[in-house]
């Protein structure tokens, strides 16, 4: 197993994996959705944002999952936009492999930060228990700065901001 750039030649493919991991995620909690919880548009957005990179694990030719992040190199506060394992390889530490290879690519990194939907328990558990992020904001409908897309599927779902304070080696204050 490696971790790995994205290349072009895989781009397809992980975008399909990434919304069939996204999609079953939604629906086992929520129920069947007729549209994409994740839009290839939406994909595409992040992957063509400044400072993006994506990779992905493969075991062989088997792409078992993948990230993409977004680094800040002046104040190593960066972000994990998704990350995801394939559906036919949860439940086996692929995840957190996955997480524990970015977090090698990028030591440096002071704060990690990332997002997920309340509904999600399954994720939140694994960010909070499994990864050492904590919770730092919940978004709903009375939050200040609440900013859905209207036309989204998840456009009313609630959200949890995480950060990952990482080491004694760094000082920060919120």
């Amino acid at each position: 197993m490696a971790l790995i750039k994205l290349q072009e030649k895989d781009s397809t493919e992980f975008k399909r994996l990434m919304q069939e991991s996204f999609q079953l995620g939604y629906e086992e909690v929520i129920g069947k959705c007729k549209e994409l919880i994740l839009p290839e548009k939406d994909i595409d957005e992040c992957l063509n944002r400044k400072n993006i990179y994506a990779y992905l694990l493969k075991n062989n030719e088997e792409i078992l999952g993948g990230a993409i992040v977004e680094i800040n190199e002046k104040t190593q506060t960066n972000q994990l936009d998704f990350l995801f394992v394939n559906v036919h390889s949860q439940n086996a530490g692929i995840g957190q492999k996955i997480w524990r290879e970015i977090e090698n690519l990028y030591p440096n990194t002071k704060i990690w930060k990332t997002c997920t939907p309340y509904f999600d328990k399954r994720n939140i558990h694994f960010y909070v228990n499994r990864l050492g992020f904590h919770i730092v904001e919940f978004y709903n409908e009375k939050h200040p700065d609440k900013n859905w897309d209207e036309n989204h599927p998840m456009e009313d779902q609630e959200m949890f901001e995480f950060e990952k304070i990482m080491g004694n080696r760094h000082t920060y204050i919120r």
